[in-house]
């Protein structure tokens, strides 16, 4: 085995049983990690990702998630953006609405519009299926190690991680990645405490179809059962993202189709003409999570195995992929003077930038969901004040939306668009 001090690109030959870096899990955040540290590290750094289901067709997952600026940075400069590119849709402007189901009209209290640079809109829809294939057939391009396993053990060592994958393989690598999921078996074995609750509420998702093009818009309704979203899709489609308390969701669910198709044209309205879903309706349940640590010795927590937040701004995909973008970057610099990149040091880096940002968006979206899904005549009065006055500072929409893009704070070199 060679030195945990070596610099990058100069890996040395490797035992068949030795990594320099395993993942564990290839959905969005750990192929994109992988590919990441791949570009960066080179040809000689030993990177496996493991995944049951890894060499499976990305199949069932018809959600789609909004890109923002920062992420799709990260994405061409991986070289995945142009792959996926015809795929996407701009989001161009935004509208924020605060009203009642009933209400015959929604006045408007916030406006987004235009783009974070001249001609970079300030996101983009993106199917999750696409965007993972993508990802992980470029990754298994460049080199990456794609094992259809997964790791069931592993005991750290001042020099590397000893770890047992669920096939009974020994194997060793010097840094361990959690990327599996929100509820990750990794952070349970690290003895990671996770502080969670449930919002009682389930977001329905789904694909319509209407008459008259949508131009790039994204609005969003507030209603007392959570927001109600309308997202670009190419074509005349939108992607819904229907909040409701959770047993409101599963009535709503199971009404037959004529009666689910009128509480949606109550929602979405006639704008755009006549509305008709295009794809299942399904509901997920919804929660807050965050682990007491993102790291342990030789260990690092990435995207939902980190944390998990309401989907009311749409920023649960674009967090994890700053994690990946902040991991790549301190491992990678750690690794290029010789140092080793899973120390306490180098790991303890990616926490204190992640942390911050991550618990800071959490609290947010918390507090948000708190304010808008509520019955409250005072709560509605205040909160629409404060949006309109917001819609009236330009520099203070501007500051939300560089936020929103990811492109406010310390940015990562990769949401920069800039290589590692």
């Amino acid at each position: 085995m060679h030195s945990p001090f070596e610099p990058a690109g100069q890996f040395a030959d490797h035992a068949a049983s030795t990594l320099d870096i395993a993942i564990v899990g290839g959905g969005l955040a750990g192929a994109s990690l992988a590919l990441a540290l791949r570009r960066a590290l080179g040809a000689d750094a030993a990177i496996t990702v493991f995944d049951p289901r890894i060499n499976e067709p990305v199949v069932g997952d018809e959600r789609w998630s909004a890109i923002a600026a920062g992420a799709r940075r990260l994405l061409s400069t991986l070289g995945v953006w142009e792959k996926v590119a015809d795929s996407a849709e701009p989001m161009r402007s935004m509208v924020v609405t605060d009203s009642r189901v009933k209400d015959v009209a929604r006045p408007t209290f916030l406006t987004f519009d235009g783009d974070v640079e001249p001609g970079e809109p300030f996101a983009y829809m993106m199917a999750n299926g696409v965007l993972q294939t993508a990802l992980i057939e470029e990754a298994r391009a460049a080199g990456v190690e794609m094992r259809a396993d997964t790791v069931s053990g592993f005991e750290a060592t001042p020099s590397h991680m000893n770890i047992t994958t669920g096939s009974g393989a020994a194997l060793r690598t010097r840094l361990l990645v959690a990327c599996d999921g929100a509820r990750s078996r990794l952070r349970s074995l690290a003895g990671i405490d996770n502080v969670s609750w449930a919002y009682g509420q389930s977001a329905i998702t789904f694909a319509v179809e209407h008459e008259r093009p949508h131009e790039g818009l994204a609005e969003e309704h507030f209603l007392p059962g959570g927001p109600f979203a309308t997202l670009p899709m190419p074509g005349h489609r939108s992607f819904i993202v229907w909040t409701e308390r959770t047993a409101d969701a599963e009535r709503l669910l199971a009404m037959p189709a004529f009666l689910f198709q009128e509480e949606l044209e109550q929602r979405f309205g006639h704008k755009l003409g006549a509305v008709k879903p295009v794809t299942t309706p399904r509901a997920y349940p919804l929660g807050f999570a965050m682990a007491r640590s993102f790291i342990g010795p030789r260990l690092a927590l990435v995207g939902d195995a980190a944390h998990l937040i309401h989907p009311i701004a749409g920023q649960g995909l674009n967090m994890g992929l700053r994690d990946v973008a902040a991991l790549a970057e301190v491992v990678t610099d750690a690794a290029r003077v010789g140092l080793d990149f899973a120390s306490p040091t180098v790991l303890e880096k990616y926490q204190r930038w992640r942390r911050f940002d991550t618990v800071s968006m959490g609290v947010a979206t918390d507090g948000l969901n708190r304010l808008f899904s509520n019955h409250s005549d005072m709560l509605r009065a205040v909160r629409d004040v404060g949006l309109g006055l917001v819609d009236r500072m330009p520099r203070l929409k501007e500051f939300f939306i560089k936020d929103a893009a990811g492109l406010s704070g310390t940015v990562p070199r990769l949401m920069r668009g800039e290589a590692l």
